[in-house]
Order: C-alpha cells, then structure tokens, then sequence
C-alpha cells in the first residue's frame, strides 16, 4: 500500500455530501496508530471508523489543529503519550463525531520516517511532513 485518500472521503468532500469533512471550520480531525496485522486497509470501500476493527487501533489522539493552505493540508505535530500495544505499521486520520459509524476516515498513511514504530510505554511524536505536499494536497 502506500499513502492514500479514502476514496469515500474524496467523493463526499468533492460533492459536499452529508458528513463531509470541513477543514476550514475545523471538525475534530483525529489521529490512529494502526497494527496493520489486525487491519487490511480497503481505500475504495473503507468509508467510517467502524470499518477499522478495534484490535488494530493502537493508541488515538485527541483533536488535532489541522490547517489548509490553497489545496494542501497540514496539521499540528502528535503525541500519543505513554504507548504500548502493538506495532504500528500506519496511520489514520478520521473525523470524529462521537459515533463510529459517522466518523468519516480520511487519510491513510504507511509510508514514513518513523514507521513502523513499535511502543515501549513512551510517548510516541508524528512529525508531519514540512514539504510541499504536507499530509496531502488535492
């Protein structure tokens, strides 16, 4: 695999369906570490959090600042804090509404300086990318 766009994601943004994600009044964007030995990511048809099994979300953040740019996203580097599980292989970003079934998946990411990581009981940091293209760029 490598770094995608949930295909839902790109549909319901690019037509402004019901539950999109909205960057500029920013909704509460948050991040997963993946084990990807409990999750076989399908970038077609994975649309909500309920479609990444509980056993394969290492840790999870809390809200992130997420920032656009012209048709680049970015965001504020992450801390999970105090990690232990398994090893992560990737990363998620979902919208949070409360409600796995409504909490739109975003990104995928498994190619990164970092990854795979495998927790120890410390914090582990995500650096965004501070190139051109950010997290992503439509």
């Amino acid at each position: 695999m490598a770094n995608a766009l949930y295909t839902p994601f790109k549909n319901s943004y690019l037509t402004q369906a019901a539950n999109q994600v909205d960057f500029d009044a920013p909704d509460d964007v948050r991040l997963i570490l993946i084990d990807v030995a409990d999750y076989t990511v399908n970038l077609t048809t994975h649309d909500f959090l309920d479609d990444v099994p509980a056993g394969a979300r290492v840790a999870t953040s809390g809200n992130i600042t997420v920032s656009v740019s012209g048709a680049t996203v970015d965001a504020s580097d992450v801390t999970f804090t105090a990690v232990t599980g398994d090893p992560s292989e990737a990363l998620v970003g979902y919208k949070h509404t409360g409600v796995e079934s409504t909490s739109r998946l975003i990104w995928y990411i498994d190619t990164a300086t970092g990854l795979p990581v495998t927790p120890n009981g410390g914090d582990i940091t995500v650096t965004w990318d501070n190139g051109a293209n950010k997290i992503f760029t439509l």
